[in-house]
């Protein structure tokens, strides 16, 4: 089970140790299905879970709190697609819980999809009452549907030599290089029970001078030496003090007891270190309180007088808050004090930075995106203007944090941040961005039409995608079936149009290189599926010579129908395989309806009720041209029979 650090701020990196507990008496063997699902999920052991509840719900009846635990598994360990597919199913059924529909609201957020979150989140207020935080959502959709309809021109690229399939994040620029926290991949290093990781070390890696990152390497030094987590660092102006965030490593803390178990909570502390010779002398913050409260997230003014944190100490206005200390005369820091109301909210406010005049810092208690979105407002202490959101692609669906800028010029803002977003290596990673003010302007014009009819389509959802399944825009085509966005040179994208009452059409646009303003034009024509005898090929669905498993190609277009499905709840559909006329004319049909039967099972795994499809395979009965048993025929001809075929049975 993946868990992010700071999804609920600092309390999120404190550690929960295991005292003391009873055991449990049965073993996994002798449990049935039902009850060894149920125990997995129990034990948050959300990956293996999934297996089991697959199982469970792969009938024609299954039980609604199946479902929802499957949902939920989906959701803990971030697989967002599958919990939106199985939620959709959830939230038709009568007696689902309240939580499933809030549930279903934040996965469709998660992907991108706000303005169908927008309308769950307002059904969830139409049968549950309303409340503060969900209208905080529902403008935090709205908006978000504005923003990635209009991104801003901001350039971000994940930084691969340092990240890896764990958490990198919190990067600091250095002299020549920089230091983040992350998460060592070796056997032997003490694992945390949270992550299932390994715990945070401090990293330093070199910083070429065309930006590039390399030699990522653990930092020496004293202060990565501690039992648990260490990180994020903060670093004053002559590199020679540290302000180290760590897990609190000893006995101290507050004690629970639930179940018969004991637990020990372990907060957060933060250690300053002063560079002495080769090593570093190590001394506590003099406001750590390990027994009441976390501190860490440090952050230094420009002028170094001012050093801001985050904390969920008492008298805050709620949540974590950014409080601060001042630099007294004799070197020491003066109490703290909480950095106010106009940028702390209800919520989380975590991962302060400070560039010149205006501090940077992360929330969930203001409108957003998804998750932690990154803020700004300019000020100094507790007197700061009202936080803007900075938008996307900066923000995103999903947890957006750690920003800092490590150049700002009237043409130029360069700088890094840390994200879980799609598309990433795999936990947090750390990515840079540059916006530079663009000497042409590159612009893309979808145009979405029905495939049979060839008329316009508006109200089509289109999502301009970069670097595999990183969303970089996403809008609604205008009453003439047009939509507009703007591209960065060299970039290659893919556009996906979705309507419902039609199977989705995407397109693949390669890097461009111009000279000037160009404006470039593709069209996507979106089969309808909302009339019974209605057929399509599903293109360029390939299986191994002689074999019926899905292959990973296959699977992504298959996904692309799983969509239309999901999307259309009420379409039933007949999967059909062709072969060509080469072989048996009885081997051929037993080897299409395997190929057939694959792809219905393949396609119930992703959430789609199995009474929906009907599974058939026709062999070489329904060949498309003249190319029969005896015919000679070309490579093409034949490949056009051998085809993967959908029929709308109902809708």
């Amino acid at each position: 089970m993946k868990r992010k650090y700071y999804k609920r701020g600092l309390q999120a990196l404190t550690i929960m140790l295991l005292l003391f507990g009873t055991e449990i008496a049965s073993a996994q063997e002798q449990l049935g299905r039902r009850s060894r699902a149920e125990l997995l999920y129990d034990k948050m052991e959300y990956a293996n879970a999934t297996l089991a509840y697959e199982k469970l719900v792969d009938v024609k009846k299954p039980r609604t709190e199946d479902m929802e635990r499957l949902a939920d598994s989906y959701r803990r360990i971030n697989e967002y697609e599958l919990a939106e597919n199985w939620y959709s199913r959830v939230v038709l059924q009568p007696d689902h819980k309240q939580e499933s529909l809030l549930h279903y609201a934040e996965v469709l957020k998660k992907r991108g999809r706000y303005a169908e979150a927008s309308k769950q989140y307002q059904t969830y207020q139409e049968k549950y009452g309303r409340d503060e935080s969900i209208a905080r959502y529902i403008q935090g959709a709205d908006s978000a549907v504005v923003w990635m309809k209009n991104p801003t021109l901001h350039n971000l690229k994940n930084e691969t030599t340092i990240n890896t399939s764990l958490s990198e994040f919190s990067l600091v620029p250095t002299s020549g290089g920089v230091i983040y926290a992350g998460e060592p991949q070796g056997l032997l290093d003490n694992k945390s029970g949270m992550t299932g990781q390994s715990y945070l070390k401090v990293y330093a890696a070199n910083r070429e001078g065309n930006g590039e990152l390399s030699y990522p390497n653990i930092m020496e030094g004293a202060f990565n030496n501690a039992l648990y987590h260490v990180g994020p660092v903060a670093v004053n102006a002559d590199e020679d003090v540290l302000y180290v965030t760590r897990t609190y490593p000893g006995k101290e803390g507050e004690n629970y007891r639930s179940d018969g178990l004991k637990w020990r909570k372990h907060n957060l502390e933060l250690k300053i270190y002063r560079k002495n010779g080769n090593g570093w002398t190590e001394e506590d913050f003099a406001y750590n309180n390990v027994k009441d409260y976390s501190l860490g997230h440090a952050s230094l003014s420009t002028d170094g007088k001012v050093l801001y944190y985050a904390s969920d100490m008492p008298g805050g206005h709620g949540g974590v808050d950014i409080w601060y200390s001042e630099l007294q005369g004799d070197g020491s820091w003066g109490a703290p004090k909480n950095a106010g109301p106009t940028i702390n909210s209800a919520g989380d406010e975590v991962f302060p930075s400070v560039f010149g005049d205006t501090l940077y810092f992360s929330s969930d208690g203001w409108v957003g995106m998804g998750g932690l979105d990154i803020y700004r407002s300019v000020g100094k202490r507790s007197t700061f203007s009202t936080p803007e959101n900075l938008r996307y692609p900066l923000n995103s669906a999903s947890d957006d944090f750690a920003y800092v800028v490590a150049a700002n010029s009237e043409d130029l803002i360069y700088g890094y941040l840390s994200s879980n977003r799609t598309g990433g290596q795999g936990g947090d990673d750390i990515y840079s961005f540059v916006f530079n003010k663009p000497k042409f302007i590159i612009q893309l014009e979808g145009i979405t039409r029905n495939k049979e009819t060839g008329d316009l389509l508006p109200a089509t959802t289109v999502t301009l995608f970069q670097n595999g399944k990183e969303i970089a825009a996403k809008g609604v085509t205008d009453k003439d079936g047009r939509i507009t966005f703007t591209l960065n040179k060299g970039e290659p994208y893919r556009l996906l149009a979705e309507k419902q009452g039609y199977h989705s059409d995407s397109t693949s646009i390669e890097g461009l290189f111009p000279r000037r303003d160009t404006m470039v034009r593709v069209v996507m024509n979106l089969q309808p599926v909302h009339k019974v005898g209605d057929k399509f090929v599903l293109e360029n669905i390939y299986y191994d010579f002689d074999k019926h498993n899905i292959r990973r190609d296959a699977a992504l277009i298959l996904d692309q129908l799983v969509a239309t499905m999901r999307d259309n709840p009420t379409l039933r559909i007949e999967l059909s395989s062709h072969t060509d006329s080469r072989g048996s004319d009885s081997y051929n049909e037993k080897l299409s309806q395997r190929r057939a039967q694959s792809a219905v099972d393949y396609i119930v795994t992703r959430g789609i009720a199995r009474d929906r499809m009907v599974a058939k395979g026709y062999g070489e009965k329904r060949l498309v041209n003249k190319c029969s048993n005896g015919v000679p025929c070309s490579v093409a001809d034949h490949q056009a029979n051998r085809r993967t075929e959908v029929e709308v049975l109902a809708y």
